[in-house]
């Protein structure tokens, strides 16, 4: 396995659509491997998207399991083609990126979703969702189609945060 560089804002590549995974492979088993392996090193992070490493294929983990509140979540998922189905409610909440280590902001997200997917063999996924999760699968989901929180933010001036303190394996940096 290999811990991949993450793009980070202002790289344009980050604002490219992924393509759908068509190939159920061990290569594709191998990015994700990858994938993981540089998630877990990151700072903190529950989830993360194939196009912050630089591949443009419709890949997310997410992980909520182990957050310091506990959360209605599945664990550990790889998403492959994730699609959500269904939005209902909404809420602001605050959300923090890989791809922009600086700052923080408000996003408005669906509070409940239904999610269809593929697992890495090509096997069906579906996944009813709520709170912190849901809002960890819009986030990652968003990456896919070349949208970052901040494209989402109501306000830059209002609901953009400069962060004080980017935890690295939950220590500081």
């Amino acid at each position: 396995m290999a811990i991949l560089d993450i793009l980070t804002l202002p790289d344009d590549a980050l604002k490219q659509v992924s393509e759908p995974v068509t190939d159920f492979d061990d290569a594709l088993r191998a990015f994700i491997a990858d994938l993981e392996e540089t998630r877990v090193n990151g700072p903190a992070a529950v989830g993360i998207a194939a196009p912050q490493v630089g591949c443009f294929k419709r890949v997310v983990i997410i992980d909520c399991s182990t957050t310091r509140k506990p959360v209605p979540n599945h664990g550990y998922m790889v998403l492959v083609n994730p699609e959500i189905t269904h939005w209902e409610g909404y809420e602001m909440g605050r959300e923090g990126c890989l791809s922009v280590p600086d700052y923080t902001g408000n996003v408005i997200r669906a509070t409940r979703i239904h999610l269809v997917a593929k697992d890495p063999y090509g096997e069906p996924l579906e996944f009813d969702m709520e709170g912190y999760e849901a809002r960890a699968a819009q986030h990652e989901i968003d990456h896919l189609d070349g949208m970052l929180f901040v494209d989402r933010v109501v306000s830059r001036r209002t609901d953009l945060f400069k962060r004080k303190v980017y935890q690295k394996g939950g220590k500081s940096k």
